[in-house]
């Protein structure tokens, strides 16, 4: 488990920093996910209905549609892959070790996006900002670390409710 990224801890840059948090949120889901027992991992414990694979391949998605489609510009296939009929959606063969490689390997490819690019630079223009301005590299960080963070928070209370690790 990655520690929680102080405030108080130096680092070299901004940029750092928005790693830091994001590599804490992501493993900090994986750790969630991978200590609840399989029976709970397809089952929703809330009204709204999602499931915490469903909750892994949407993170996943939303690293992909804000870095890969938003901020590269990229052609991507399926942006909105993580949803069917309106809601989150994991097919019955996908595994929880498979939605874990993945959501790892887009976390990999955002770090590699992010050291290589100025917070300030702005995205490429594409279908992803539905007509408005592209936003800066910092801006889509900041959402994508908001995202992971009230997640994780949603997941926390799953979790506890299958049994599984409480969050603090």
């Amino acid at each position: 488990m990655i520690a929680f990224p102080e405030p108080t801890a130096p680092a070299g840059s901004r940029t750092e920093v928005f790693l830091r948090y994001l590599d804490y949120f992501r493993e900090s889901v994986v750790a969630k996910v991978s200590a609840l027992a399989e029976a709970e991992l397809r089952r929703s414990r809330l009204p709204s209905g999602w499931t915490p694979l469903e909750l892994l391949t949407h993170l996943r998605h939303v690293e992909l549609r804000w870095i890969e489609w938003g901020f590269q510009g990229r052609d991507v296939a399926q942006p909105w892959g993580d949803r069917r009929d309106d809601r989150w959606y994991v097919a019955p063969d996908q595994t929880r070790a498979d939605l874990v490689a993945a959501l790892r390997a887009q976390g990999a490819h955002t770090t590699a996006v992010v050291t290589a690019h100025d917070l300030a630079e702005v995205g490429a223009p594409g279908p992803r900002w539905n007509g408005a301005d592209p936003a800066s590299l910092e801006r889509v960080l900041l959402h994508l670390v908001q995202e992971y963070a009230r997640h994780l928070g949603h997941l926390d209370v799953v979790a506890e409710l299958a049994g599984g690790p409480t969050g603090e």
